[in-house]
């Protein structure tokens, strides 16, 4: 009698989808939503000298490999140590494991305590350094700033200066205002626009001067 062993099966690795978006909106309202682009372009700006600063609004951070359900999308989040460049989601496994460092959270109506509170616990598991979160609609600003062991709430916002960023916080009763690490006012896409406008229309009228001289421009 002949017996066969029955050899076992090998499965396939299960391939894990990581979505790029989680179908929920950037933001509820143009409030939220003009804030958020403010952060984010001002951030743009002022690294944009350095290669190895990331930053992004509303991009999926999946923190673990192989849990697409643990993820979150900051309104807005700097990641330094990283290259600029487009990505679908931040995966922070292919990204020399390295998280955000500073995330901002824009509060809409809409946002809960619950919510507020499961964004918090998320930050604070997976090593952000530093947390603010901001509701036009209130004029309320908070942040958070890691100690120890985890995040710690910031005491007094008023001038408060980023360690990371090195941005200022000015808040006021008439609202929110940013300075940038030269003290700069933080603006919106329309007076970033209108200064680009500006300094170039300054250009032009200088080049057309040279000309009138006799000097050629472009061989200065």
């Amino acid at each position: 009698m002949i017996s066969q062993t029955q050899q076992p099966t090998t499965s396939q690795p299960q391939t894990i989808h990581y979505p790029d978006s989680d179908g929920q909106p950037m933001a509820d309202n143009t409030l939220q939503f003009r804030w958020i682009v403010i952060i984010k372009e001002n951030l743009d700006l002022i690294f944009a000298d350095d290669p190895e600063v990331f930053v992004a609004g509303d991009l999926l951070w999946y923190p673990v490999e192989g849990d697409n359900r643990i993820r979150r999308a900051p309104d807005a989040m700097v990641v330094f140590g990283r290259p600029k460049g487009d990505r679908g989601s931040y995966k922070q496994w292919e990204e020399d494991n390295i998280p955000p460092q500073v995330v901002f959270e824009i509060l809409s109506p809409g946002n809960t305590l619950k919510e507020m509170a499961q964004k918090q616990r998320f930050y604070d598991e997976f090593g952000v350094e530093e947390y603010y979160i901001y509701d036009p609609d209130h004029n309320d600003l908070s942040g958070l700033q890691r100690g120890k062991e985890s995040l710690k709430v910031i005491e007094q916002m008023s001038d408060w200066v980023s360690p990371r960023l090195g941005i200022r916080f000015d808040w006021t009763e008439e609202g929110l205002t940013l300075y940038r690490p030269d003290g700069s006012r933080f603006q919106t896409f329309q007076e970033i626009k209108a200064e680009r406008d500006a300094i170039e229309a300054k250009a032009d009228r200088l080049a057309q001067r040279l000309r009138e001289l006799g000097v050629n421009p472009d061989n200065l």
